[in-house]
């Protein structure tokens, strides 16, 4: 299979699809590899990297879609990629169609299999190609939280960490998935005063017995959430309902009566967001201010930090992509359940529940898509 791997272009997106490592193990299975020149110069691969590994060079993204069996990519296609897809190629990489009906729509138009990271499940229920992403968001957020809350920045001026005599700073975390859990380890380390809220009593016992009492844990109802975030100087939203728009469990009304200066971090906002008041930001301005409270809503906050988040993602993805080029995307999809869980938009038909539910179109499973 030739497998194309396009330089991503979202704004600030410095990640890629295969590092040059991981082409070399695509090239020892007996498949081909064409990569657009310069993807990989955000993690220092250079074009001479992948050429030494057994990768061809792209001068234009063009001639890798036109080419390329397979698209190997990061984040969702924009639109002037969407345009490039044709019937019946492979996109394998991270897609969060339910809040994006443009892409959605470009997809289902442009007949290609489109299998999203994000939904590829595990034999243990977990989303092993999420969670790498997941890890490093959460970690992530607390960093930048910590950042925005200096008084240069529009914040309240609040370590989070204190100082003797001084209390630390309130961190809010809704949400103890992967997320939740590496934005407390963060906020822990930091020396934050870190509670988290969820609706899982199970997660709840396994933050209690990985933190003990670094961390405080709360069972989340409107009560409690209210009253926590009220009083945080950082909140973070960790909330993910697998393909679906994340929930708004943050009301403008809750955001009004927030601390001036306080921060909220919505690390779902690829899913929509789970704040009332978020909306998409980027790296190049990646704050807006809704009544005194700072939004910190970057859609694609791992590609600040490109090596870390490529090899991460890589670690996952590879074996997948593997799979695929040596069995096929039907073979691979039909013999792996866990696999044909991302499978999102099949040759003009929607085949992600949660995707059709949410924006109106008619819904086709995977099984029934490939006439298993």
């Amino acid at each position: 299979m030739l497998i194309g791997v396009p330089k991503e272009i979202k704004n600030n997106e410095y990640r890629v699809g295969l590092t040059a490592a991981s082409v070399r193990e695509v090239v020892a299975h007996g498949h081909d590899v064409l990569i657009e020149s310069q993807a990989g110069s955000g993690i220092n691969n250079t074009d001479s990297d992948y050429e030494a590994v057994g990768a061809t060079i792209a001068g234009t993204a063009a001639e890798v879609f036109d080419k390329a069996d397979m698209i190997v990519k990061v984040k969702e296609p924009q639109a002037v990629e969407r345009a490039m897809l044709r019937p019946g190629q492979i996109l394998f990489t991270y897609l969060h169609l339910a809040p994006d009906p443009a892409q959605t729509r470009d997809l289902v138009e442009s007949g290609a299999v489109c299998i999203a990271y994000e939904t590829v499940t595990s034999p243990s229920g977990g989303l092993p190609l999420l969670a790498p992403m997941s890890e490093v968001a959460g970690r992530m957020s607390v960093q930048a939280g910590a950042h925005y809350l200096e008084k240069a920045q529009g914040g309240s001026g609040v370590l989070l960490g204190g100082v003797p005599g001084v209390a630390p700073g309130k961190v809010v975390i809704i949400g103890g998935g992967e997320v939740g859990r590496h934005a407390a380890a963060m906020a822990v380390g930091l020396g934050a005063d870190v509670w988290v809220l969820d609706r899982s009593t199970e997660v709840l016992k396994r933050l209690w017995q990985q933190f003990g009492r670094s961390i405080k844990t709360v069972y989340s109802m409107r009560d409690t959430l209210e009253a926590h975030v009220l009083s945080a100087d950082l909140v973070v939203g960790a909330v993910l309902i697998a393909g679906a728009a994340a929930p708004k469990l943050i009301t403008a009304e809750m955001v009004r009566k927030m601390k001036p200066g306080s921060v909220l971090a919505d690390v779902a906002i690829d899913q929509g967001g789970c704040f009332e008041t978020s909306r998409p930001t980027t790296h190049a301005e990646p704050t807006y201010m809704v009544d005194e409270v700072i939004h910190y809503c970057v859609a694609n906050m791992p590609g600040a930090v490109p090596h870390t988040s490529t090899y991460a993602l890589n670690n996952a993805t590879l074996p997948f992509v593997i799979t695929l080029a040596e069995k096929g995307y039907r073979q691979a999809l039909a013999e792996d359940a866990h696999l044909l869980a991302g499978l999102n938009v099949h040759e003009g038909h929607v085949t992600c529940r949660e995707v059709a539910e949410a924006l109106g179109y008619p819904y086709k499973s995977a099984s029934e898509a490939l006439g298993l």
